[in-house]
Formats: C-alpha cells, structure tokens, sequence
C-alpha cells in the first residue's frame, strides 16, 4: 500500500507563486511514476503535470505549460509542484498521485488518470483576485 501526503496549499494573490510537496511512503520511491492533478468546484478532475521516474521527461497540461514545473527528489521520496504566476482559475483542490510502480514505458497516458493507482487526500489552493 502507498501513502501520499500533499502540502503546500493556502491562500495566495493573483500573480503569487506556490510551492506543492508530495511525499510517498514506498521503498523504492525511484520506481514510481507521479503525477498531480486538480479538481475545481463543480469540475471533473484535471490532469496537471506528470513525471517519470528518474524525473527526466515530464507532461503537463496547456493551461499551466510555462507557469508550473514538477520536479522529484528520489532521495526524500518527494515530489514538487512549483506554481507560478498563479491565476484565479487555479483555485482547485491539488492531489497526487502515484502508478504501482511497476511501468516499463512512460507516455502519453501518463496525462490521464489511468496509469494511476493511488491517490492522496488533496491540498487546497486558492488564489484571490
């Protein structure tokens, strides 16, 4: 069983920049492909941004391409959601997620929720104009 645990959310201004953490309770953390995701009020969950396991090759969606970047630290079993130029429609409850981490090939469907198996309770972002 893998634990995640998101932090980072709060209260920010249009414009502010956000650091998200993830932190994944597993042995071999470098195994696992990881992705964040968001879910607006009254919106279905969207992807964000995924990363492969080395931390190599990334995706992200259009809406944040350019503002936000995710990044891993396999050492500290974390991954990272760096949020810049944060806008009001960024408003979402964050969430990570992970595969069972044991994937041979990163790729597209690493933009969709299928690959991924286990999920965290969520992080509140909210930016205010």
């Amino acid at each position: 069983q893998v634990h995640l645990v998101e932090s980072g959310g709060g209260l920010v201004q249009v414009g502010d920049s956000l650091r998200l953490s993830c932190a994944a309770s597993v042995r071999t953390f470098s195994t696992y492909a990881m992705g964040w995701f968001r879910q607006a009020p009254g919106k279905e969950r969207e992807f964000v941004a995924s990363i492969d396991w080395s931390g190599d090759s990334t995706y992200y969606a259009d809406s944040v391409k350019g503002r936000f970047a995710i990044s891993r630290d396999n050492a500290k079993n974390t991954i990272y959601l760096q949020m810049n130029s944060l806008k009001a429609e960024d408003t979402a409850v964050y969430y990570c997620a992970t595969d069972d981490g044991s994937a041979t090939y990163y790729g597209t469907l690493y933009r969709t929720n299928l690959p991924y198996k286990y999920w965290g309770q969520g992080t509140q972002v909210t930016v205010s104009s």
